[in-house]
């Protein structure tokens, strides 16, 4: 997936490049019960609230231009503004899950828990 330029991801794709073992990393920017509620493993929970504060955070992801960072949400409006806000500060590897995790739960796993 080198050069990421499209804004979204949908769930199907994300499922994939997971089960391949592709280099990415997943950003949760829900609040912190939501999280608890249902999370996709190996995700990093940062609340859309704190993201300017706590960017820092999510280290080399910026120079990973070759590596998604795919941004997670409910149904997916706080992750494609947290989404359009870090490719502004130079992720440009920056994703959109389309749908949110609500998605997620509706057509890759139907056990995690929906709200």
């Amino acid at each position: 997936m080198a050069g990421v330029r499209e804004l979204e991801i949908d769930v199907a794709r994300l499922r994939d490049l997971i089960a391949s073992g592709a280099a990415l990393e997943l950003l949760d920017v829900r609040e912190p019960w939501e999280y608890e509620l249902c999370h996709i493993a190996a995700s990093r929970a940062i609340p859309l609230g704190e993201l300017q504060q706590r960017s820092d955070e999510l280290g080399d992801a910026r120079s990973s231009g070759d590596r998604p960072l795919v941004v997670i949400c409910h149904h997916g409006m706080r992750s494609m503004n947290a989404t359009l806000w870090l490719r502004q500060q130079g992720y440009q590897n920056a994703v959109n899950l389309a749908g949110g995790i609500d998605a997620w739960a509706r057509l890759v796993d139907p056990a995690m828990t929906r709200y």
